[in-house]
Protein backbone atom coordinates (compact mmCIF):
# COMPACT_ATOMS: atom_id res chain seq x y z
CA UNK A 1 0.00 0.00 0.00
CA UNK A 2 2.88 2.37 0.95
CA UNK A 3 4.06 1.95 -2.63
CA UNK A 4 1.57 2.54 -4.57
CA UNK A 5 0.81 5.47 -2.19
CA UNK A 6 4.13 6.93 -3.24
CA UNK A 7 3.90 5.68 -7.05
CA UNK A 8 0.59 8.13 -7.09
CA UNK A 9 2.19 11.17 -5.36
CA UNK A 10 5.19 10.54 -8.26
CA UNK A 11 2.60 10.20 -10.68
CA UNK A 12 0.48 13.56 -9.43
CA UNK A 13 3.40 15.41 -9.40
CA UNK A 14 4.56 14.27 -13.01
CA UNK A 15 1.00 15.38 -14.45
CA UNK A 16 1.06 18.69 -12.57
CA UNK A 17 4.17 19.47 -13.94
CA UNK A 18 3.37 18.48 -17.83
CA UNK A 19 -0.12 21.38 -17.00
CA UNK A 20 2.52 23.57 -15.58
CA UNK A 21 4.61 23.34 -19.01
CA UNK A 22 1.32 23.01 -21.15
CA UNK A 23 0.77 26.04 -19.53
CA UNK A 24 3.66 28.06 -19.81
CA UNK A 25 3.96 26.40 -23.43
CA UNK A 26 0.42 28.49 -24.18
CA UNK A 27 1.43 31.79 -22.37
CA UNK A 28 4.79 31.80 -24.83
CA UNK A 29 3.06 30.99 -28.12
CA UNK A 30 0.59 33.57 -27.66
CA UNK A 31 3.14 35.76 -26.92
CA UNK A 32 5.36 34.94 -29.69
CA UNK A 33 1.72 35.15 -32.45
CA UNK A 34 1.84 37.66 -35.09
CA UNK A 35 -0.26 41.12 -34.42
CA UNK A 36 -1.08 40.57 -38.04
CA UNK A 37 -1.98 37.20 -38.62
CA UNK A 38 -3.39 35.43 -35.81
CA UNK A 39 -0.03 32.85 -36.41
CA UNK A 40 -2.69 31.70 -39.21
CA UNK A 41 -0.11 32.62 -41.66
CA UNK A 42 -3.04 35.22 -43.78
CA UNK A 43 -3.82 38.40 -43.27
CA UNK A 44 -6.89 39.93 -44.78
CA UNK A 45 -5.93 42.84 -47.70
CA UNK A 46 -6.99 46.43 -46.90
CA UNK A 47 -10.64 47.66 -48.18
CA UNK A 48 -10.03 49.53 -51.54
CA UNK A 49 -12.18 52.77 -52.00
CA UNK A 50 -14.31 51.08 -54.73
CA UNK A 51 -15.44 48.37 -52.28
CA UNK A 52 -15.37 49.57 -48.80
CA UNK A 53 -17.37 47.16 -47.24
CA UNK A 54 -16.41 43.95 -49.42
CA UNK A 55 -17.25 41.40 -47.50
CA UNK A 56 -15.61 38.66 -49.42
CA UNK A 57 -12.25 40.75 -48.72
CA UNK A 58 -9.10 39.26 -50.60
CA UNK A 59 -5.67 37.99 -48.34
CA UNK A 60 -2.17 37.15 -48.69
CA UNK A 61 0.63 35.75 -47.27
CA UNK A 62 1.72 37.62 -43.97
CA UNK A 63 5.02 39.39 -43.38
CA UNK A 64 5.82 37.02 -40.65
CA UNK A 65 5.62 34.48 -43.47
CA UNK A 66 7.20 36.10 -46.20
CA UNK A 67 10.35 36.93 -43.65
CA UNK A 68 10.67 33.45 -42.37
CA UNK A 69 10.68 32.35 -45.86
CA UNK A 70 13.46 34.52 -47.40
CA UNK A 71 15.38 33.43 -43.61
CA UNK A 72 14.85 29.70 -44.85
CA UNK A 73 16.37 30.69 -48.31
CA UNK A 74 19.06 32.80 -47.62
CA UNK A 75 20.67 29.84 -45.38
CA UNK A 76 19.96 26.99 -48.25
CA UNK A 77 21.85 30.29 -50.88
CA UNK A 78 25.26 28.94 -49.75
CA UNK A 79 26.67 32.56 -49.62
CA UNK A 80 30.19 32.35 -48.15
CA UNK A 81 30.44 34.67 -45.03
CA UNK A 82 33.04 36.61 -46.94
CA UNK A 83 30.03 37.91 -48.67
CA UNK A 84 27.72 37.59 -46.53
CA UNK A 85 27.66 41.39 -45.71
CA UNK A 86 27.32 42.13 -49.75
CA UNK A 87 24.19 44.17 -50.37
CA UNK A 88 23.37 46.54 -53.53
CA UNK A 89 22.97 49.03 -50.95
CA UNK A 90 26.74 48.74 -49.78
CA UNK A 91 27.87 48.57 -53.05
CA UNK A 92 29.99 51.60 -53.52
CA UNK A 93 30.49 53.24 -56.78
CA UNK A 94 32.04 57.13 -55.04
CA UNK A 95 35.44 55.84 -53.71
CA UNK A 96 38.53 58.10 -55.19
CA UNK A 97 39.35 56.62 -58.53
CA UNK A 98 36.16 55.09 -59.09
CA UNK A 99 35.70 54.26 -62.66
CA UNK A 100 32.56 55.29 -64.10
CA UNK A 101 31.38 51.48 -65.40
CA UNK A 102 31.08 51.25 -61.36
CA UNK A 103 28.13 53.04 -61.14
CA UNK A 104 26.78 51.91 -64.13
CA UNK A 105 26.80 48.37 -63.55
CA UNK A 106 25.15 49.02 -59.98
CA UNK A 107 22.28 50.53 -61.94
CA UNK A 108 21.95 47.74 -64.27
CA UNK A 109 22.42 45.36 -61.36
CA UNK A 110 19.74 46.94 -59.55
CA UNK A 111 17.42 46.96 -62.27
CA UNK A 112 17.64 43.33 -62.88
CA UNK A 113 17.07 42.35 -59.27
CA UNK A 114 13.78 44.94 -59.48
CA UNK A 115 12.39 43.48 -63.02
CA UNK A 116 13.32 39.65 -62.74
CA UNK A 117 11.13 37.33 -64.31
CA UNK A 118 11.59 33.88 -63.77
CA UNK A 119 9.71 33.42 -67.32
CA UNK A 120 12.22 34.99 -69.27
CA UNK A 121 15.23 33.33 -68.45
CA UNK A 122 17.45 35.61 -68.59
CA UNK A 123 21.00 35.86 -66.44
CA UNK A 124 23.89 38.16 -65.90
CA UNK A 125 27.35 37.80 -67.29
CA UNK A 126 29.31 40.16 -65.17
CA UNK A 127 33.27 40.60 -66.37
CA UNK A 128 35.78 42.60 -64.73
CA UNK A 129 39.27 42.56 -63.01
CA UNK A 130 39.90 41.49 -59.90
CA UNK A 131 38.46 43.78 -57.03
CA UNK A 132 36.34 45.58 -59.33
CA UNK A 133 32.99 43.89 -57.06
CA UNK A 134 31.89 41.61 -59.39
CA UNK A 135 30.81 39.09 -56.55
CA UNK A 136 29.55 42.04 -54.33
CA UNK A 137 27.00 42.64 -57.48
CA UNK A 138 26.04 38.97 -57.72
CA UNK A 139 25.56 38.32 -53.97
CA UNK A 140 23.56 41.80 -53.73
CA UNK A 141 21.02 40.56 -56.19
CA UNK A 142 20.53 37.17 -55.07
CA UNK A 143 19.94 38.55 -51.48
CA UNK A 144 17.03 41.25 -53.23
CA UNK A 145 15.62 38.02 -55.17
CA UNK A 146 15.21 35.95 -52.27
CA UNK A 147 13.54 38.47 -50.14
CA UNK A 148 11.03 38.18 -52.97
CA UNK A 149 10.75 34.81 -52.20
CA UNK A 150 13.00 33.34 -54.77
CA UNK A 151 15.13 30.24 -54.56
CA UNK A 152 18.78 30.98 -55.08
CA UNK A 153 22.21 29.26 -55.12
CA UNK A 154 25.66 30.25 -55.20
CA UNK A 155 28.68 28.49 -56.03
CA UNK A 156 32.29 29.35 -56.51
CA UNK A 157 33.17 27.68 -59.72
CA UNK A 158 36.31 26.16 -58.34
CA UNK A 159 34.68 24.78 -55.17
CA UNK A 160 31.84 22.97 -57.67
CA UNK A 161 33.99 21.20 -59.52
CA UNK A 162 35.68 19.95 -56.24
CA UNK A 163 32.79 18.90 -54.89
CA UNK A 164 31.86 16.82 -58.15
CA UNK A 165 35.07 15.45 -57.85
CA UNK A 166 35.19 14.42 -54.18
CA UNK A 167 31.54 12.31 -55.22
CA UNK A 168 33.46 9.95 -57.29
CA UNK A 169 35.37 8.62 -54.26
CA UNK A 170 34.07 5.07 -52.82
CA UNK A 171 34.35 6.25 -49.58
CA UNK A 172 32.04 8.88 -49.75
CA UNK A 173 28.12 8.83 -49.71
CA UNK A 174 27.12 11.72 -51.95
CA UNK A 175 26.66 10.81 -55.26
CA UNK A 176 27.20 13.45 -58.89
CA UNK A 177 23.73 13.79 -58.83
CA UNK A 178 23.37 14.63 -55.29
CA UNK A 179 25.98 17.44 -56.01
CA UNK A 180 24.31 18.62 -59.25
CA UNK A 181 20.73 18.52 -58.55
CA UNK A 182 20.24 21.53 -56.51
CA UNK A 183 22.50 23.59 -59.27
CA UNK A 184 20.24 22.34 -62.01
CA UNK A 185 16.87 22.98 -60.14
CA UNK A 186 17.58 26.16 -58.26
CA UNK A 187 15.50 29.21 -59.87
CA UNK A 188 18.73 31.35 -59.51
CA UNK A 189 22.25 30.31 -59.73
CA UNK A 190 25.49 32.33 -59.38
CA UNK A 191 28.33 30.73 -60.71
CA UNK A 192 31.54 32.54 -59.12
CA UNK A 193 34.90 33.15 -61.03
CA UNK A 194 33.62 30.63 -64.08
CA UNK A 195 37.24 29.70 -65.88
CA UNK A 196 39.06 29.94 -62.73
CA UNK A 197 40.09 25.89 -63.48
CA UNK A 198 42.40 25.25 -66.59
CA UNK A 199 40.38 23.11 -69.26
CA UNK A 200 40.57 19.52 -69.26
CA UNK A 201 38.03 17.51 -70.97
CA UNK A 202 36.32 16.60 -67.35
CA UNK A 203 35.88 20.40 -67.11
CA UNK A 204 34.87 20.99 -70.38
CA UNK A 205 32.40 18.20 -70.40
CA UNK A 206 31.39 19.20 -66.52
CA UNK A 207 30.86 23.09 -67.81
CA UNK A 208 28.86 22.38 -71.03
CA UNK A 209 26.21 19.99 -68.97
CA UNK A 210 25.54 22.59 -66.48
CA UNK A 211 25.24 25.07 -68.52
CA UNK A 212 23.00 23.46 -71.21
CA UNK A 213 20.72 21.61 -68.48
CA UNK A 214 19.96 25.18 -67.11
CA UNK A 215 19.55 26.70 -70.55
CA UNK A 216 17.29 24.21 -71.70
CA UNK A 217 14.89 24.54 -68.47
CA UNK A 218 15.16 28.30 -68.88
CA UNK A 219 16.59 29.03 -65.55
CA UNK A 220 18.29 32.33 -64.82
CA UNK A 221 22.42 32.04 -64.15
CA UNK A 222 24.86 34.83 -62.76
CA UNK A 223 28.07 34.14 -63.39
CA UNK A 224 31.12 36.20 -62.76
CA UNK A 225 34.47 35.99 -64.33
CA UNK A 226 38.11 37.98 -64.34
CA UNK A 227 39.04 36.47 -68.01
CA UNK A 228 37.93 38.95 -71.42
CA UNK A 229 35.53 38.25 -72.68
CA UNK A 230 36.86 37.23 -76.39
CA UNK A 231 37.12 34.18 -78.42
CA UNK A 232 40.04 31.76 -78.06
CA UNK A 233 43.52 32.70 -78.88
CA UNK A 234 42.49 36.00 -80.33
CA UNK A 235 43.53 38.63 -77.20
CA UNK A 236 47.16 39.30 -77.70
CA UNK A 237 46.29 40.31 -81.34
CA UNK A 238 44.08 42.78 -80.07
CA UNK A 239 46.35 44.71 -78.12
CA UNK A 240 49.21 47.41 -78.39
CA UNK A 241 52.26 44.84 -77.42
CA UNK A 242 53.51 47.23 -74.68
CA UNK A 243 49.90 47.81 -73.37
CA UNK A 244 49.16 47.25 -69.57
CA UNK A 245 46.37 44.85 -70.52
CA UNK A 246 48.50 43.13 -73.21
CA UNK A 247 51.06 42.68 -70.24
CA UNK A 248 48.23 41.08 -67.98
CA UNK A 249 47.31 39.19 -70.40
CA UNK A 250 51.05 37.32 -71.09
CA UNK A 251 50.92 36.63 -67.14
CA UNK A 252 47.23 35.31 -67.18
CA UNK A 253 47.60 33.50 -70.76
CA UNK A 254 43.94 32.89 -71.18
CA UNK A 255 40.33 34.47 -72.31
CA UNK A 256 36.93 33.25 -71.58
CA UNK A 257 37.11 31.32 -75.02
CA UNK A 258 40.34 29.57 -74.03
CA UNK A 259 38.97 28.15 -70.65
CA UNK A 260 35.21 26.89 -71.87
CA UNK A 261 35.53 26.65 -75.08
CA UNK A 262 33.75 28.78 -77.90
CA UNK A 263 30.65 27.29 -78.15
CA UNK A 264 29.79 27.50 -74.48
CA UNK A 265 30.98 31.29 -74.74
CA UNK A 266 28.17 31.43 -76.96
CA UNK A 267 25.73 30.04 -75.09
CA UNK A 268 26.49 32.26 -72.32
CA UNK A 269 25.73 35.17 -74.97
CA UNK A 270 22.23 33.57 -75.25
CA UNK A 271 21.70 32.95 -71.66
CA UNK A 272 23.02 36.57 -70.30
CA UNK A 273 23.23 40.36 -70.39
CA UNK A 274 26.45 41.68 -70.14
CA UNK A 275 27.74 43.71 -67.76
CA UNK A 276 31.53 44.65 -67.83
CA UNK A 277 33.51 46.43 -64.83
CA UNK A 278 36.79 48.61 -65.02
CA UNK A 279 39.22 50.02 -63.01
CA UNK A 280 41.40 49.15 -60.20
CA UNK A 281 41.34 46.38 -57.44
CA UNK A 282 39.57 48.36 -54.79
CA UNK A 283 39.94 45.60 -52.08
CA UNK A 284 43.95 46.87 -51.47
CA UNK A 285 42.87 50.31 -50.16
CA UNK A 286 39.47 48.68 -48.55
CA UNK A 287 38.94 49.93 -44.82
CA UNK A 288 35.52 49.01 -44.45
CA UNK A 289 33.04 45.96 -44.82
CA UNK A 290 31.33 48.89 -47.45
CA UNK A 291 34.39 49.20 -49.39
CA UNK A 292 35.25 45.69 -49.75
CA UNK A 293 35.15 44.28 -53.63
CA UNK A 294 35.75 41.09 -55.26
Amino acid sequence: MRVQSQRRKILGRIELRRIEEAGLKLVKTAAELCPQCAGTGWKTLSATPSAPEDKDRRVTRCDCQLRARSQTLLTGARIPRRYEHCELGSYTTDLPGANPSLALALISASKFAQEYDPREGAGLLIIGKIGTGKTHLAVGIIKELINKGIPCLFYDYRELLKEIQNSYNTTVQTTELDVLRPVFETDVLVLDELGAVKPTEWVGDTVSLILNARYNDNRTTIITTNLPNLKKGTYKSNLIPSSKEAAEQAMQDATLGDRIGEPMRSRLHEMCRIIELDGDDFRKGARSASARFR
